[in-house]
């Protein structure tokens, strides 16, 4: 049944605004929306689930039993929720979850999930911390953060999903139930823009390009996880195992000066920080709640 009803208001879901850009104004709607949030629904949203999945895994989705995924985050329809805006029956529109890796640590799309992880904290020096805690035989009681939405969803929905998962698990602690974690790992993503291969070909006046050595600034599709990793262990970004050519970048163009490639973000925080890091979520999300 549905959790709890909240009108955010008129939010912005049409294009992306750039910074100066006086005639994007026009490229925004400003509409008025119903947000609902529900347990997850085995009988109803397996399909909408395995979507957004596939979207957060991006590149990498082809790597993992999406199904099995899905299937394993509506095993436990008390914990986690989805975010509807056309009754229990419609598709979910985000989702937030939390799987326990030791616990399910025998299941075949965890155990993937763990090489995958292990694989890309290796890889990246400032994901040391990640590779040694997951490294561990067995491994710890991680909680697996999965957390998705459709483009132009408004954040203001992820601090609802995320106060009530602080509450679920708690209440399923009391319960005797696997949900006390002594980490918790938030899979998610994050962009660079890179000069456009259309630009290139059409010679337009190019931007200044980076120095030899120069790290390309990354932004993140979560705004959320700007706050998350300053409370965290370690974070960093995985570059995809399967990666797109060079011109995919200009069909994914952020601005109109410049191409995107999307890369994969971890983001380890300790157990005993997570609620400060949900609080800290809530307030910048929603600064001024009624």
């Amino acid at each position: 049944m549905g959790k709890r009803k909240q009108d955010l208001g008129d939010v912005p879901m049409g294009g992306t605004r750039a910074e100066g850009d006086e005639d994007s104004d026009d490229d925004v709607e400003m509409v008025n929306v119903d947000f609902e949030w529900f347990d997850p629904q085995p009988a109803v949203d397996f399909h909408g689930l395995k979507n957004l999945l596939r979207q957060l895994f991006d590149n990498d989705a082809q790597i993992f039993d999406l199904s099995a995924l899905a299937d394993l985050i509506l095993s436990q329809p008390t914990l986690g929720s989805t975010v509807k805006t056309d009754g229990n029956e419609s598709d979910p529109y985000a989702f937030l979850t939390v799987l326990n890796l030791q616990e399910h640590k025998d299941k075949p799309v965890i155990q993937d999930l763990i090489k995958y992880i292990k694989s890309k904290a290796a890889a990246n020096p400032s994901l040391s911390a990640l590779n040694e805690l997951i490294s561990q035989i067995p491994v710890p009681p991680i909680g697996l953060i999965l957390n998705e939405r459709v483009i132009n969803m408004p954040s203001e929905v992820v601090p609802p999903m995320y106060n009530m998962l602080l509450e679920e698990m708690a209440w399923a602690v009391q319960d005797n139930e696997p949900y006390n974690f002594s980490h918790y790992l938030i899979i998610s993503k994050n962009y660079e823009e890179i000069d456009s291969k259309l630009d290139l070909e059409e010679s337009r006046p190019q931007k200044k390009k980076k120095k030899a050595g120069e790290k390309s600034q990354q932004f993140f599709f979560h705004p959320e996880d700007e706050v998350l990793q300053r409370y965290a262990m370690c974070t960093g970004t995985l570059e995809y195992t399967h990666q797109h050519d060079d011109g995919h970048s200009d069909s994914k163009r952020a601005f109109q000066e410049a191409g995107i490639r999307t890369n994969g973000s971890l983001i380890l925080i300790d157990g005993s920080k997570f609620e400060a890091a949900v609080k800290a979520v809530t307030e910048y999300l929603n600064p001024n709640p009624q």
